[in-house]
């Protein structure tokens, strides 16, 4: 990416959402408004695929992974610094590192998905069904090599919630080491 897309910006977290909006939302009841956010966050990954399907059909899969991996590693940080803000939390443990990211658009795209504070404090993350692997197999397309996508946008992500807190990759295509889970991931202290 150019050093303009990466150069901070002032947009951040919405102070207020404007009236009309506002008297959008209102109508929605409590499960359609669950409804409308899902959807709109499986709309933003319908984007993700497609750019990333165009680069991959004009290019190959890995120049479309390098250009995904540069995305999500900026995503990562912008995601981790605004969900910091908004929830009030300055400096977290894995756990809470863990809560954030429960709170992220990726996260929260994959149904399938399982997560845990384990006895050591560290936080696991697993994505037992991707909804992106699995469209790509229903498109007779080969499996996505998404470890240096996720690994980056996870480290990005990690980082600036707390430099202290890594991230352990367990299992991620291409190195999927378990069938039980596309991905799985760890929180821990540094």
């Amino acid at each position: 990416m150019t050093d303009a897309a990466n150069k901070l910006h002032a947009q951040g977290v919405a102070s207020d959402i404007p009236p009309a909006d506002r008297e959008l939302f209102d109508r929605l009841d409590r499960q359609q408004l669950y409804q409308y956010i899902f959807m709109q966050v499986k709309n933003i990954w319908r984007v993700d695929g497609l750019y990333f399907l165009g680069i991959e059909k004009r290019h190959d899969m890995q120049e479309a992974t390098d250009v995904d991996a540069e995305c999500w590693r900026y995503m990562g940080k912008a995601e981790a610094k605004e969900l910091k803000k908004f929830l009030g939390i300055a400096e977290p443990d894995p756990a809470q590192v863990l809560m954030l990211l429960r709170h992220t658009s990726w996260a929260v795209s994959h149904e399938l998905k399982s997560f845990a504070v384990l006895a050591d404090g560290s936080a696991q993350f697993s994505v037992d069904q991707c909804r992106t692997q699995l469209i790509r197999q229903d498109k007779g397309l080969e499996p996505h090599p998404c470890r240096q996508v996720r690994e980056g946008y996870l480290q990005a992500f990690a980082k600036e919630c707390n430099p202290k807190v890594m991230v352990e990759t367990i299992s991620c295509p291409p190195a999927r080491t378990t069938d039980e889970v596309w991905c799985r991931w760890v929180l821990r202290w540094a």
